[in-house]
């Protein structure tokens, strides 16, 4: 949630509300809701204050006194009973709208849409044509199955077999292990959260299309374990000294993919269930930014030593989530398509998510809010496909990148031979 009195007193947040998108006039309507708020809120303790005073003076008064003393305990009673429903009304106005505003972008975002993104860096050889593109590649040599998949639960859904598993499981014991080594500590996360974790870190209402529910349950399959470890520490208070605390969240993950009919349908590309590494931190505010670049150093790192070639790009304001004030996508090439396409991304939530969750630090000049930050270590799904291409061979074969031969012993080529 955003910062109501910054969004009303600095100019450059309010500009960065606006790079996302969001009307002028939402803003005003909203801090004019802010404004009949706290002056229900006032008027609603004020209300209280008077009654808890006229209630203790029936107590106190002479017998003469005390009808005329009930009585007007009473009214105050009715007009505090009036005053909270006031209360209760602005406040829930207030939070729909203000749920509905995204966090700011910070000043570095370049503004505008999907396409007005800002190229960082470029890093390795781009190949000009592969023998087969992943989804062929992944049927010719068994790898992966997506017509019987389809059979048995629809669209966008896939078997992984043979030795695509043991390079799947290979990635995630590599990328665990390098994740640890940077601080990171490993955890398997619940896949399903209520509604208010959803909300809260974030995700509702913007991406509630993207969702699927178990509605008999008021459960919710997370498309990230994010959003679980957005609610580790909910409603905590967090030691300065214990700062940056560092999580790597592992868990399978489910997006409905919504809007997306017809791209991508081959292979294991933009697939209904899938399996990464999650990279969460709770960072002081004041080193939020430097975290942010560390992201990005562990994800360049990861890719790089997979052997694929890379960009970074900057994403526009128009194209940030609502609770990323700054994000980096990592996007590898795709032979087969002779483009870059997105394989992971970092992001800078600042106090967005932690205000919502109520997560503080507690420093010498009292309790602050924490800063949030998340970054995909590895999307298994994704960066198998980038090694099926990148690595594939003139007969269509599949060097194993050499990093994950000591988590995948003796597969060091997968082809028809190590069937």
């Amino acid at each position: 949630m955003i910062d109501l009195k910054k969004l009303r007193e600095d100019d450059g947040y309010r500009r960065g509300v606006v790079a996302k998108g969001v009307d002028p006039a939402t803003i005003d309507r909203l801090l004019a809701l802010a404004d009949q708020h706290r002056a229900a809120l006032a008027e609603a303790e004020d209300l209280r204050a008077q009654s808890n005073a006229a209630s203790k003076e029936i107590g106190r008064a002479a017998p003469e006194e005390r009808q005329a003393k009930i009585d007007a305990a009473g009214q105050l009673k009715n007009e505090l009973t009036e005053a909270e429903t006031t209360l209760t009304a602005a406040t829930e106005l207030l939070d729909e709208l203000a749920l509905t505003v995204p966090n700011p972008a910070h000043q570095s975002v370049p503004e505008g849409d999907e396409d007005a993104f800002r190229v960082e860096t470029e890093v390795g050889e781009c190949a000009s044509e592969v023998p087969f593109d992943h989804g062929t590649i992944g049927q010719r040599l068994g790898l992966v199955d997506t017509e019987r998949a389809v059979r048995m639960s629809g669209s966008r859904f896939a078997y992984v077999m043979g030795d695509a598993v043991r390079l799947q499981f290979a990635l995630v014991q590599w990328t665990l292990a390098k994740v640890a080594a940077h601080g990171f500590v490993p955890v398997v996360t619940p896949v399903l959260v209520r509604e208010e974790m959803m909300e809260l870190a974030g995700f509702f209402p913007t991406d509630r299309n993207q969702v699927y529910a178990l509605e008999a349950d008021e459960l919710y399959l997370i498309g990230t374990s994010e959003v679980a470890l957005a609610g580790m520490h909910r409603e905590e208070r967090l030691d300065e000294e214990q700062l940056p605390v560092r999580y790597a969240g592992y868990s399978s993950c489910f997006r409905r993919e919504a809007g997306t009919y017809g791209k991508d349908t081959s292979g294991l590309f933009r697939v209904h269930q899938f399996d990464k590494v999650e990279k969460f931190v709770y960072s002081h505010p004041d080193r939020s930014w430097e975290e942010l670049e560390q992201l990005r150093e562990i994800q360049e790192e990861i890719v790089g030593e997979l052997g694929l070639p890379y960009r970074v790009i900057t994403v526009a304001s128009g194209d940030l989530g609502a609770a990323a004030a700054k994000k980096y996508d990592l996007e590898v090439w795709l032979p087969s398509e002779q483009r870059y396409r997105e394989v992971t991304s970092c992001s800078n939530y600042t106090d967005y998510s932690a205000r919502r969750m109520s997560t503080r630090i507690k420093t010498a000049g009292g309790n602050v809010l924490a800063h949030t930050l998340n970054g995909t270590a590895c999307a298994i799904g994704r960066t198998l496909l980038y090694i099926f291409e990148n690595h594939q061979q003139p007969d269509g074969s599949i060097v194993v990148p050499e990093v994950l031969r000591p988590f995948c012993p003796g597969l060091e080529v997968i082809g028809p031979q190590s069937k």
